[in-house]
């Protein structure tokens, strides 16, 4: 089992930084709030410091 990045639609302000960073993983939608587009697109090294670079803290991991 393994796990999956979730975006936490409710604490995310739109910065944008995980979409740079996880291009394959993140982007910001309509709203300007980051939703995850492909969810194994980059490793999991580079979902984690996107994760790690959000202001607000809210992507995290979740059992898939």
């Amino acid at each position: 089992m393994g796990q999956r990045p979730v975006v936490n639609q409710d604490e995310c302000i739109g910065c944008g930084t995980c979409a740079e960073i996880a291009t394959k993983t993140f982007r910001l939608n309509d709203d300007e709030k980051a939703e995850v587009i492909y969810p194994a697109g980059d490793s999991d090294d580079v979902i984690q410091e996107a994760m790690d670079s959000c202001p607000t803290e809210a992507i995290s991991w979740e059992d898939e």
